[in-house]
């Protein structure tokens, strides 16, 4: 590559690499940014504990279906 391309590759990762920086440092202005407090609840936190414990089961009973298997490791081929 000569040196232009390769500029032009440096200037376009380094963008890339600060713009979220810049983005995130950038202070409010007149408030434009500013956070408002949240009025209602969605009520989705919490609760998923019989998630998590309906997919343990069913790891464990997949788990138990894939050792008991018969293991019959011969070819389908006819040959």
């Amino acid at each position: 590559m000569n040196l232009l391309t390769k500029a032009a590759v440096s200037l376009a990762a380094t963008s890339m690499i600060a713009a979220p920086v810049a983005a995130s440092a950038a202070t409010a202005f007149d408030g434009a940014r500013s956070t408002s407090a949240v009025s209602k609840k969605n009520g989705l936190e919490g609760g998923s504990s019989w998630i998590i414990a309906v997919l343990a089961v069913a790891a464990i009973i997949g788990g138990i279906i894939i050792a008991a298997d018969n293991d019959s490791d011969t070819p389908t081929s006819p040959a």
